[in-house]
């Protein structure tokens, strides 16, 4: 069942960006057949790209990546139906990793499980290659992601953890906060937030899921 629920969500399907016409060589023309702009579940083959965009913009920032490369290839694996990819041309510029949760606050458990057929997602982490920053694609995959979250059947929340200085901008993309994280890593601390995914039912009449 879930698997129809993603292969028929529109919130995947390519769309394609206005460009100028010109003309190309033989050598580029395989490249200009790629979908300008492409949202897709990520599959462990995707695991690398993940890792390196994630580590990039991670490590310089706090010294900490969210997910290892195992853990990422694990979700991946486990539950790619709770992931997402934006790739333009091909590439992986943008992504966001979840996981099945079934508690109703977020644990140090949480941080390395995926518990299917539960009614919240963990959102692990969400991320752009280091060129594609400053261009507002954090925000409207975050929003494509919770969209095509409420196309699936029987998740009702979205869960995540972020430093302080981010909370700005999950409020802004509708989450609520729940108070300080009882998760730490190497002495950071977070703050937990929710989004409520109102509407269900709504969203399946009107948006083709």
């Amino acid at each position: 069942i879930m698997t129809q629920q993603v292969c028929g969500s529109p919130f995947l399907k390519p769309f394609f960006l206005k460009t100028p016409v010109r003309v190309v060589s033989p050598l580029q023309q395989r490249r200009h057949t790629l979908p300008a702009s492409e949202f897709r579940n990520l599959t462990p083959q995707d695991a690398i790209s993940v890792f390196e965009i994630e580590r990039e913009a991670f490590v310089s920032v706090s010294g900490e990546c969210p997910l290892t490369l195992n853990e990422v290839l694990s979700f991946l694996d486990k539950c790619p139906e709770l992931s997402l990819g934006w790739f333009e041309e091909g590439q992986l510029v943008a992504f966001i990793i979840g996981s099945g949760w079934d508690k109703e606050r977020l644990s140090q458990e949480a941080m390395t499980r995926h518990i299917p057929n539960t009614p919240a997602v963990h959102i692990h982490v969400l991320s752009v290659h280091r060129h594609c920053r400053q261009q507002g694609k954090g925000s409207i995959l975050l929003w494509r992601y919770l969209q095509y979250l409420r196309c699936m059947s029987g998740i009702r929340r979205a869960l995540l953890i972020c430093e302080d200085f981010l909370v700005p901008f999950y409020l802004k993309a509708g989450f609520k906060e729940k108070g300080p994280s009882a998760i730490s890593v190497s002495n950071m601390h977070f703050q937990e937030m929710e989004y409520t995914l109102r509407g269900q039912a709504y969203a399946r009449r009107n948006s083709g899921c």
